[in-house]
Order: C-alpha cells, then structure tokens, then sequence
C-alpha cells in the first residue's frame, strides 16, 4: 500500500474593518478548504496554523478575489461570492443541508435556529442547527450571522458577538435599546 502524501495547504490573510480573516485553500482549481475569523482567543491566521499544521503563505487569483469579496462586506458592501470553489466534503451531510439553507437567507433578513431545522425538515432540531452553523467552514461567504435565536437575541458566532451585531446592522436589521433584534416578527425564514 503506498501512502499518499496530501497535498500542500496554503493561507491567505487579509485585515478587515473587524480583524484578520484568513482562508485555507489548496491547489485543487483551487478548492476553499476553511475560512477563520479573529475573535477575542486569538487571531485568524493562529487559529489556521493551530487546525492546519503546515500550511504556508500563497496566492491565486481565485483566491484573492475571494478575499476582496470578503473585505466588500465587512466594509458595508453588497459581494458576489462563488462558493464553487468550497470545498464542502469538509461537511457532514445535515451541515450541508444546515449551510446551505442558511445561504438562502437574503441581506437584510434574518432567521431562527428553529426555523431553518424546520425548513430542513428536521423539527425541533434547533440546537443542532446551532451547533452546525457554529463549525461552518466558510463564515461569511455562507452567512451563518443571519441565523438568530427565536427570541430575537442574535446567538453565537465565530467572530464574536460584536462582530455579528455589526454585520447585522450592516445589512439594515435593527436592534431594540436590549440588544435583541427590535422585530422578532422580522424573522422571515
């Protein structure tokens, strides 16, 4: 039996209005493999080094002009993401389906835990849905900040709550003097 090397990881930071994001990417066309966020524990490209032991700084178009995406929205802006290039076989099939309902959430708009394990067909299933959302490799370009708690309390996200507030005021949802999200009737998924 011959082993297979696996082929070579590479990073690419870029600074935000937030802090660090990094993407972890391979030569595969290239192929997405996790997108990190900064938060108060560490930075972004600590937390690759940590999860991706030996990867090593590089550039590719695709992967550069997923980068400059990512800067449009953390500045306010509207990106055109192509999530062809992730890699979602890093995902077990409910995250695929978890992610990939919650890319149907438009800017703007928000959803509950509990609304999208419905839309998925699994009721009652909102904690897992939570935890699928907590681990989404690719933050931001599946936008996993627009899932909030029922109660209209925006729930975790891997940047920090700071950071999802912004993100969610970026987009025009509007908060209540308590944090919460001022019309819980404005869940729309």
């Amino acid at each position: 039996m011959v082993n297979k090397i696996p082929p070579p990881l590479f990073i690419y930071s870029l600074q935000s209005p937030f802090a660090e994001v990094s993407i972890v990417w391979g030569n595969a066309n290239p192929v997405v493999r996790r997108i990190f966020l900064s938060n108060g524990n560490a930075s972004a490209s600590t937390h690759a080094s940590v999860t991706f032991p030996g990867i090593s700084p590089g550039l590719n178009h695709h992967i550069t002009q997923l980068g400059a995406e990512i800067k449009i929205m953390l500045s306010g802006g509207v990106p055109e993401f192509d999530i062809g290039i992730l890699d979602f076989s890093v995902c077990s099939a409910f995250q695929r389906k978890v992610i990939m309902e919650e890319r149907t959430i438009s800017r703007g708009e928000v959803s509950s835990y509990g609304l999208i394990a419905r839309r998925i067909g699994v009721p009652g299933a909102a904690r897992a849905v939570g935890n699928a959302l907590s681990a989404n490799p690719f933050p931001l370009v599946i936008p996993c900040h627009r899932a909030v708690r029922s109660d209209g309390r925006i729930g975790g996200f891997q940047g920090g709550s700071v950071m999802k507030h912004a993100l969610l005021e970026m987009e025009g949802i509007i908060f209540d003097p308590s944090g919460r999200i001022s019309k819980v009737s404005s869940i729309l998924h």
